[in-house]
Protein backbone atom coordinates (compact mmCIF):
# COMPACT_ATOMS: atom_id res chain seq x y z
CA UNK A 1 0.00 0.00 0.00
CA UNK A 2 1.51 3.26 -0.97
CA UNK A 3 0.53 7.03 0.71
CA UNK A 4 -2.00 7.21 2.42
CA UNK A 5 -3.06 10.68 3.82
CA UNK A 6 -4.48 10.57 7.92
CA UNK A 7 -6.93 13.49 8.19
CA UNK A 8 -6.30 16.00 10.92
CA UNK A 9 -7.55 19.02 11.26
CA UNK A 10 -4.35 20.87 10.58
CA UNK A 11 -4.02 18.89 7.16
CA UNK A 12 -3.89 20.81 4.47
CA UNK A 13 -5.05 20.26 0.41
CA UNK A 14 -1.38 20.64 -0.88
CA UNK A 15 -0.64 17.63 1.20
CA UNK A 16 -2.87 16.00 -0.74
CA UNK A 17 -2.04 16.90 -3.70
CA UNK A 18 1.60 15.73 -3.29
CA UNK A 19 0.49 12.28 -1.86
CA UNK A 20 -1.66 11.78 -4.81
CA UNK A 21 0.95 12.57 -7.46
CA UNK A 22 3.60 10.31 -5.80
CA UNK A 23 0.96 7.27 -5.76
CA UNK A 24 1.48 7.48 -9.46
CA UNK A 25 -2.09 5.79 -9.68
CA UNK A 26 -4.71 8.33 -9.29
CA UNK A 27 -5.51 7.53 -6.17
CA UNK A 28 -4.94 8.23 -2.47
CA UNK A 29 -7.08 7.05 0.61
CA UNK A 30 -7.46 9.16 3.51
CA UNK A 31 -8.19 8.16 6.78
CA UNK A 32 -8.50 8.86 10.41
CA UNK A 33 -6.07 8.68 12.83
CA UNK A 34 -7.49 5.23 14.20
CA UNK A 35 -7.16 4.22 10.77
CA UNK A 36 -10.66 4.32 10.09
CA UNK A 37 -11.03 4.77 5.74
CA UNK A 38 -13.25 7.91 6.05
CA UNK A 39 -13.16 8.69 2.32
CA UNK A 40 -11.19 8.76 -1.34
CA UNK A 41 -9.81 11.47 -3.87
CA UNK A 42 -9.09 10.50 -7.34
CA UNK A 43 -7.44 12.66 -10.32
CA UNK A 44 -10.82 13.47 -10.90
CA UNK A 45 -11.79 14.72 -8.14
CA UNK A 46 -8.58 16.72 -8.10
CA UNK A 47 -9.51 18.48 -11.03
CA UNK A 48 -13.21 19.20 -10.30
CA UNK A 49 -11.50 20.93 -7.48
CA UNK A 50 -9.35 23.16 -8.74
CA UNK A 51 -12.32 23.95 -11.35
CA UNK A 52 -14.60 24.81 -8.62
CA UNK A 53 -11.85 26.45 -6.40
CA UNK A 54 -12.69 24.05 -3.72
CA UNK A 55 -9.53 23.70 -0.90
CA UNK A 56 -11.25 21.73 1.87
CA UNK A 57 -10.50 17.80 1.75
CA UNK A 58 -13.26 16.90 3.23
CA UNK A 59 -15.31 18.99 0.35
CA UNK A 60 -13.54 17.26 -2.29
CA UNK A 61 -13.26 13.58 -0.93
CA UNK A 62 -15.62 10.98 -1.50
CA UNK A 63 -17.03 10.08 1.54
CA UNK A 64 -18.96 6.84 0.69
CA UNK A 65 -15.60 4.60 -1.87
CA UNK A 66 -16.92 0.85 -2.62
CA UNK A 67 -14.39 -1.13 -0.68
CA UNK A 68 -14.39 -4.81 0.26
CA UNK A 69 -13.14 -6.74 3.16
CA UNK A 70 -9.34 -7.30 3.53
CA UNK A 71 -8.91 -11.10 3.01
CA UNK A 72 -11.20 -11.03 0.03
CA UNK A 73 -9.20 -13.51 -2.76
CA UNK A 74 -7.73 -11.26 -5.35
CA UNK A 75 -9.85 -13.04 -8.30
CA UNK A 76 -12.88 -11.54 -6.83
CA UNK A 77 -11.27 -8.37 -6.40
CA UNK A 78 -10.20 -8.09 -9.81
CA UNK A 79 -13.84 -9.30 -11.17
CA UNK A 80 -15.65 -6.44 -9.07
CA UNK A 81 -13.31 -3.61 -10.03
CA UNK A 82 -13.99 -4.71 -13.77
CA UNK A 83 -17.76 -4.80 -13.05
CA UNK A 84 -17.52 -1.40 -11.54
CA UNK A 85 -15.07 0.21 -14.25
CA UNK A 86 -12.60 0.77 -11.30
CA UNK A 87 -9.19 0.24 -11.24
CA UNK A 88 -8.52 0.30 -7.33
CA UNK A 89 -10.22 -1.25 -4.59
CA UNK A 90 -9.71 -0.78 -0.88
CA UNK A 91 -9.54 -3.26 1.13
CA UNK A 92 -10.86 -2.86 5.13
CA UNK A 93 -11.41 -4.80 8.26
CA UNK A 94 -14.22 -5.30 9.75
CA UNK A 95 -13.83 -2.19 12.13
CA UNK A 96 -13.69 -0.36 8.84
CA UNK A 97 -9.87 0.58 9.26
CA UNK A 98 -7.96 0.28 5.99
CA UNK A 99 -5.26 -2.59 5.20
CA UNK A 100 -4.54 -2.40 1.69
CA UNK A 101 -5.50 -0.99 -1.75
CA UNK A 102 -5.95 -2.75 -4.24
CA UNK A 103 -4.48 -1.77 -7.87
CA UNK A 104 -6.29 -4.09 -11.14
CA UNK A 105 -2.63 -3.41 -12.94
CA UNK A 106 -1.19 -4.98 -9.60
CA UNK A 107 -2.34 -8.38 -11.07
CA UNK A 108 0.30 -10.55 -12.58
CA UNK A 109 -0.55 -11.18 -16.36
CA UNK A 110 1.12 -13.88 -18.09
CA UNK A 111 1.44 -13.19 -21.97
CA UNK A 112 -0.43 -15.27 -24.36
CA UNK A 113 0.45 -16.92 -27.88
CA UNK A 114 -3.06 -16.59 -29.17
CA UNK A 115 -4.33 -14.77 -32.02
CA UNK A 116 -7.62 -12.10 -31.51
CA UNK A 117 -9.46 -11.51 -34.57
CA UNK A 118 -11.59 -8.58 -34.23
CA UNK A 119 -14.08 -8.04 -37.26
CA UNK A 120 -14.03 -4.15 -37.36
CA UNK A 121 -15.51 -3.45 -40.84
CA UNK A 122 -19.26 -3.14 -40.15
CA UNK A 123 -21.00 -0.21 -42.27
CA UNK A 124 -22.85 1.12 -38.56
CA UNK A 125 -25.81 2.38 -40.86
CA UNK A 126 -28.22 1.80 -37.53
CA UNK A 127 -26.08 4.70 -36.06
CA UNK A 128 -27.23 7.18 -38.62
CA UNK A 129 -24.53 10.36 -38.90
CA UNK A 130 -22.36 8.96 -36.21
CA UNK A 131 -20.97 7.22 -38.52
CA UNK A 132 -21.09 9.12 -41.51
CA UNK A 133 -17.09 9.90 -41.29
CA UNK A 134 -15.99 7.39 -38.86
CA UNK A 135 -16.29 3.81 -39.13
CA UNK A 136 -18.21 2.25 -36.03
CA UNK A 137 -15.33 0.64 -33.88
CA UNK A 138 -13.59 4.02 -34.07
CA UNK A 139 -16.45 5.58 -32.15
CA UNK A 140 -15.55 7.39 -29.30
CA UNK A 141 -16.54 5.89 -25.96
CA UNK A 142 -16.00 8.09 -22.99
CA UNK A 143 -12.72 9.71 -24.79
CA UNK A 144 -11.52 6.87 -26.30
CA UNK A 145 -12.22 4.93 -29.56
CA UNK A 146 -14.39 1.70 -28.93
CA UNK A 147 -12.10 -0.38 -30.86
CA UNK A 148 -8.87 0.58 -28.63
CA UNK A 149 -11.54 -0.41 -25.85
CA UNK A 150 -11.12 -3.77 -26.51
CA UNK A 151 -8.04 -4.07 -27.58
CA UNK A 152 -6.88 -2.74 -24.48
CA UNK A 153 -9.28 -5.40 -22.62
CA UNK A 154 -7.24 -8.19 -24.14
CA UNK A 155 -4.04 -6.64 -23.64
CA UNK A 156 -5.13 -6.53 -19.77
CA UNK A 157 -5.20 -10.40 -19.59
CA UNK A 158 -2.06 -10.83 -21.71
CA UNK A 159 -3.18 -11.21 -25.04
CA UNK A 160 -0.66 -9.37 -27.85
CA UNK A 161 -1.49 -10.29 -31.33
CA UNK A 162 -4.65 -9.37 -33.29
CA UNK A 163 -6.01 -9.07 -36.77
CA UNK A 164 -8.43 -6.73 -37.46
CA UNK A 165 -10.85 -7.51 -40.12
CA UNK A 166 -11.47 -3.89 -41.91
CA UNK A 167 -13.57 -2.82 -44.25
CA UNK A 168 -15.65 0.35 -44.61
CA UNK A 169 -13.39 3.81 -44.11
CA UNK A 170 -10.40 1.01 -43.56
CA UNK A 171 -7.74 3.80 -43.53
CA UNK A 172 -9.31 5.40 -40.35
CA UNK A 173 -8.70 2.49 -38.26
CA UNK A 174 -5.13 1.36 -40.35
CA UNK A 175 -3.80 5.17 -39.75
CA UNK A 176 -4.50 5.08 -36.14
CA UNK A 177 -3.29 1.65 -35.01
CA UNK A 178 -0.83 0.78 -37.94
CA UNK A 179 1.12 -2.34 -36.59
CA UNK A 180 0.29 -1.94 -33.06
CA UNK A 181 4.11 -1.34 -32.03
CA UNK A 182 3.10 2.08 -30.47
CA UNK A 183 1.01 0.06 -28.37
CA UNK A 184 3.19 -2.80 -27.48
CA UNK A 185 1.14 -5.50 -29.77
CA UNK A 186 1.12 -6.86 -32.79
CA UNK A 187 -1.43 -5.70 -35.59
CA UNK A 188 -2.22 -7.05 -38.93
CA UNK A 189 -4.96 -6.64 -41.60
CA UNK A 190 -7.44 -8.35 -43.55
CA UNK A 191 -9.39 -6.38 -46.00
CA UNK A 192 -12.99 -7.02 -46.76
CA UNK A 193 -13.55 -5.92 -50.37
CA UNK A 194 -17.03 -7.14 -50.03
CA UNK A 195 -19.34 -8.04 -47.47
CA UNK A 196 -18.43 -11.91 -45.84
CA UNK A 197 -19.70 -12.02 -43.05
CA UNK A 198 -18.41 -12.53 -39.42
CA UNK A 199 -17.37 -16.06 -40.42
CA UNK A 200 -16.77 -15.52 -44.02
CA UNK A 201 -13.90 -13.16 -43.39
CA UNK A 202 -11.69 -15.54 -41.49
CA UNK A 203 -11.28 -16.86 -44.79
CA UNK A 204 -9.16 -13.91 -45.93
CA UNK A 205 -6.43 -14.98 -43.13
CA UNK A 206 -3.61 -15.87 -45.05
CA UNK A 207 -0.84 -17.50 -42.85
CA UNK A 208 -1.19 -20.45 -40.46
CA UNK A 209 -2.45 -19.56 -36.72
CA UNK A 210 -0.88 -22.60 -34.69
CA UNK A 211 -3.14 -22.11 -31.43
CA UNK A 212 -7.03 -21.62 -30.75
CA UNK A 213 -7.88 -18.49 -31.48
CA UNK A 214 -10.53 -15.63 -29.96
CA UNK A 215 -13.44 -13.89 -32.49
CA UNK A 216 -15.25 -11.06 -31.90
CA UNK A 217 -17.42 -7.86 -33.36
CA UNK A 218 -15.59 -4.66 -32.89
CA UNK A 219 -18.57 -3.25 -31.79
CA UNK A 220 -18.80 -3.94 -28.01
CA UNK A 221 -17.86 -2.92 -24.75
CA UNK A 222 -17.85 -5.80 -21.98
CA UNK A 223 -15.73 -6.29 -18.97
CA UNK A 224 -15.43 -10.54 -19.93
CA UNK A 225 -12.15 -11.89 -18.20
CA UNK A 226 -10.99 -13.87 -21.78
CA UNK A 227 -8.25 -15.55 -19.14
CA UNK A 228 -11.38 -18.02 -17.36
CA UNK A 229 -12.85 -18.08 -20.92
CA UNK A 230 -10.34 -19.73 -22.85
CA UNK A 231 -9.73 -21.46 -19.54
CA UNK A 232 -13.26 -22.73 -20.09
CA UNK A 233 -12.68 -23.73 -23.75
CA UNK A 234 -9.53 -25.89 -23.30
CA UNK A 235 -10.51 -27.67 -20.09
CA UNK A 236 -13.96 -28.58 -21.93
CA UNK A 237 -11.84 -29.53 -24.87
CA UNK A 238 -13.57 -27.68 -27.12
CA UNK A 239 -13.45 -27.12 -31.08
CA UNK A 240 -15.55 -23.72 -30.97
CA UNK A 241 -17.31 -22.02 -27.71
CA UNK A 242 -19.31 -19.71 -28.00
CA UNK A 243 -20.04 -16.72 -25.35
CA UNK A 244 -23.68 -16.32 -24.52
CA UNK A 245 -25.79 -13.61 -22.02
CA UNK A 246 -28.87 -13.80 -20.56
CA UNK A 247 -31.97 -11.27 -22.18
CA UNK A 248 -34.68 -11.04 -19.81
CA UNK A 249 -37.69 -9.39 -22.01
CA UNK A 250 -40.86 -8.27 -19.98
CA UNK A 251 -44.14 -8.06 -22.17
CA UNK A 252 -45.98 -5.32 -21.57
CA UNK A 253 -49.22 -6.68 -22.33
CA UNK A 254 -51.45 -9.70 -21.48
CA UNK A 255 -50.80 -12.67 -23.50
CA UNK A 256 -53.66 -14.84 -24.74
CA UNK A 257 -53.27 -18.49 -24.87
CA UNK A 258 -55.44 -19.91 -27.08
CA UNK A 259 -56.65 -23.61 -29.13
CA UNK A 260 -56.60 -24.43 -32.86
CA UNK A 261 -60.50 -23.69 -32.20
CA UNK A 262 -59.93 -20.55 -31.33
CA UNK A 263 -61.34 -21.18 -27.73
CA UNK A 264 -59.88 -18.81 -24.68
CA UNK A 265 -56.95 -21.26 -22.79
CA UNK A 266 -55.71 -18.91 -20.43
CA UNK A 267 -54.34 -15.13 -19.97
CA UNK A 268 -50.99 -14.32 -18.83
CA UNK A 269 -50.61 -11.05 -17.17
CA UNK A 270 -47.18 -9.05 -18.79
CA UNK A 271 -44.91 -12.70 -18.70
CA UNK A 272 -41.41 -12.40 -18.35
CA UNK A 273 -39.24 -14.12 -20.71
CA UNK A 274 -35.47 -15.13 -20.63
CA UNK A 275 -33.33 -16.48 -23.41
CA UNK A 276 -29.51 -16.97 -23.88
CA UNK A 277 -28.24 -15.03 -27.00
CA UNK A 278 -25.04 -14.77 -28.80
CA UNK A 279 -22.76 -12.53 -27.49
CA UNK A 280 -20.81 -11.82 -30.37
CA UNK A 281 -17.49 -13.36 -28.86
CA UNK A 282 -16.19 -16.63 -29.76
CA UNK A 283 -12.97 -18.92 -29.52
CA UNK A 284 -12.24 -21.16 -32.55
CA UNK A 285 -9.65 -24.09 -33.04
CA UNK A 286 -7.78 -23.59 -36.23
CA UNK A 287 -9.04 -26.27 -38.13
CA UNK A 288 -12.81 -24.93 -38.11
CA UNK A 289 -11.78 -22.44 -40.80
CA UNK A 290 -11.31 -25.56 -43.61
CA UNK A 291 -15.12 -25.52 -43.19
CA UNK A 292 -15.56 -21.72 -44.33
CA UNK A 293 -16.41 -21.39 -48.16
CA UNK A 294 -13.72 -19.27 -49.93
CA UNK A 295 -15.37 -15.47 -51.05
CA UNK A 296 -18.57 -16.40 -50.38
CA UNK A 297 -20.63 -14.02 -47.21
CA UNK A 298 -20.82 -16.89 -44.21
CA UNK A 299 -21.76 -15.80 -40.97
CA UNK A 300 -20.55 -17.12 -36.79
CA UNK A 301 -24.23 -19.29 -36.59
CA UNK A 302 -23.69 -20.86 -40.02
CA UNK A 303 -20.00 -21.75 -38.75
CA UNK A 304 -21.51 -23.12 -35.24
CA UNK A 305 -23.98 -24.99 -37.22
CA UNK A 306 -20.94 -26.50 -39.46
CA UNK A 307 -19.12 -27.25 -36.54
CA UNK A 308 -21.99 -29.31 -35.21
CA UNK A 309 -22.94 -31.25 -37.81
CA UNK A 310 -18.94 -32.09 -38.38
CA UNK A 311 -19.33 -33.52 -35.14
CA UNK A 312 -16.91 -31.34 -33.55
CA UNK A 313 -17.07 -30.43 -29.85
CA UNK A 314 -19.48 -27.45 -29.75
CA UNK A 315 -19.75 -25.41 -26.09
CA UNK A 316 -21.66 -22.51 -24.57
CA UNK A 317 -20.03 -20.03 -22.56
CA UNK A 318 -22.23 -18.26 -19.98
CA UNK A 319 -20.78 -14.78 -19.18
CA UNK A 320 -22.48 -12.50 -16.25
CA UNK A 321 -20.30 -9.23 -17.03
CA UNK A 322 -21.24 -6.31 -17.88
CA UNK A 323 -21.64 -6.61 -21.92
CA UNK A 324 -23.54 -4.15 -24.20
CA UNK A 325 -23.72 -4.28 -27.92
CA UNK A 326 -23.48 -0.70 -30.05
CA UNK A 327 -25.76 -0.85 -32.43
CA UNK A 328 -28.34 1.92 -32.05
CA UNK A 329 -27.74 5.76 -30.93
CA UNK A 330 -29.47 4.98 -28.06
CA UNK A 331 -26.66 1.89 -26.59
CA UNK A 332 -23.85 4.56 -27.39
CA UNK A 333 -25.57 6.60 -25.09
CA UNK A 334 -25.50 4.46 -22.77
CA UNK A 335 -22.01 2.99 -23.40
CA UNK A 336 -20.95 6.15 -22.40
CA UNK A 337 -22.90 6.98 -19.67
CA UNK A 338 -21.42 3.52 -18.49
CA UNK A 339 -17.81 3.99 -18.82
CA UNK A 340 -17.58 8.04 -18.42
CA UNK A 341 -17.26 8.01 -14.61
Amino acid sequence: MKNVLTLVDDTSFEEAVELLDKNGNGFLPIIDEQGVLIGVITDGDLRRAILSNKRSITDVMNPNPITMPSGTPSYLVRNKLKEIHRRQMPLVDSDGRLRDVIVLNDFEVTSKSNWVVIMAGGLGSRLGDLTKDIPKPMLPVAGEPMLKRIIDSFIDHGFHKFILCVNYKADVIEEYFKDGSRFGIEIVYTREHKRMGTAGALSLIDFPISDDFFVINGDLITTLDYEDFLSYHVENKSDATMCVKDFNYDVPFACIESDRRKNLVAIKEKPKYSFQINAGIYLLNRKLIDLIPKDTFFDMPSLFESSISHNFNVKIFRMEDYWLDIGRPDDYTKGNLDFNV
